[in-house]
């Protein structure tokens, strides 16, 4: 999937502020299609609804927090490879890796600009586009069916 702007965006903060904030920032990199959701929960209804390019979630919220979004977004076959990025204050390194072994994209300490959120999103992308360029050149093998995504 290339970073495609026209594509919708889910912000997830039981911060109202904070939701504007990054609304603005989207806007200003040329996103339009924006929602938001105040708690994992809420997200997770909207996900179920509406098919997202990438996910921008805080990772302190209640009930649900960030990182449990993470967790569930990531065990659920229909949505588990939405790009997803976690937002929090706390840079904290074993939450780091926490969010990176649960599958995060990637990984932002607040606070950011516009430039920050811009490429952390552009490096979100190019990940997946190495990753599926590297899947379309591997070679064919008979005994992977073409649906695991290898041919």
């Amino acid at each position: 999937m290339a970073l495609d702007p026209k594509m919708a965006v889910l912000v997830v903060d039981d911060y109202s502020t904070m939701i504007r904030i990054i609304r603005n920032l989207l806007r200003q990199l040329g996103f339009s299609d924006i929602d938001d959701a105040p708690d994992g929960a809420a997200a997770l209804e909207k996900m179920g609804s509406k098919r997202y390019g990438l996910v921008i979630s805080d990772w302190n919220m209640e009930p649900m927090t960030g990182y449990d979004l993470l967790q569930r977004v990531r065990a659920n076959p229909e949505i588990e490879t939405t790009p997803f990025i976690m937002v929090t204050a706390e840079s904290k390194t074993e939450n780091v890796i926490a969010a990176k072994k649960a599958g995060v994209s990637n990984y932002i300490v607040k606070p950011f600009n516009a430039q920050t959120l811009k490429a952390k999103i552009e490096a979100v992308f190019a990940e997946k586009v190495e990753f599926n360029s590297a899947l379309e050149s591997q070679p064919t093998n008979p005994l992977i069916p073409a649906k695991a995504g290898i041919q």
